[in-house]
């Protein structure tokens, strides 16, 4: 008993030995500010539905230090994001230019949507243009009396 709590203990420490530090903020909160600010614009590209200021992946690590390092050398906003664009291509950025490369991205939600809406349409025209039965035959029509009748009756009497 006493060799098993001495292997849980040995492996609870290493557990603790892997665990990473917390990244330090930048010393400048103004760059920090404008760190998030620009990363917030950019997708991860390992998450891509979690922008680059929100993602704990390895290489948002790694592009938030490489536009950290980018800040620091004078460059402005526009220029990181069009490096980013220019090296990642326009995926990169959540809200990505109106362009011809991009008009089926901008306009292709409204498409499925206008579609979906116009098949809808047409279906419920042809649901509506039949005939949910045919006339009732002589047969059928007394059952459905006799029924009704019986029914009525059986209400009358309660």
């Amino acid at each position: 008993m006493k060799r098993w709590l001495v292997i849980v203990f040995a492996l609870l420490l290493s557990l603790g030995a892997i665990a990473k530090d917390a990244a330090p903020l930048a010393e400048d909160p103004v760059l920090e500010a404008r760190l998030m600010a620009i990363s917030e614009e950019l997708r991860c590209l390992v998450c891509q539905n979690e922008s680059l200021a929100g993602s704990r992946a390895d290489l948002a690590l790694d592009l938030r230090r490489e536009i950290r390092t980018m800040i620091r050398d004078g460059k402005t906003d526009k220029e990181i994001l069009d490096f980013m664009v220019g090296r990642y291509g326009d995926f990169v950025r959540y809200r990505p230019p109106v362009k011809p490369t991009t008009w089926l991205l901008w306009v292709g939600p409204f498409l499925l949507l206008g579609g979906g809406v116009a098949a809808m349409l047409m279906f419920l025209r042809r649901r509506t243009k039949q005939p949910l039965a045919g006339p009732l035959s002589d047969e059928e029509r007394h059952r459905a009396e006799a029924l009704l009748a019986n029914s009525s009756s059986k209400d009358n009497r309660s």
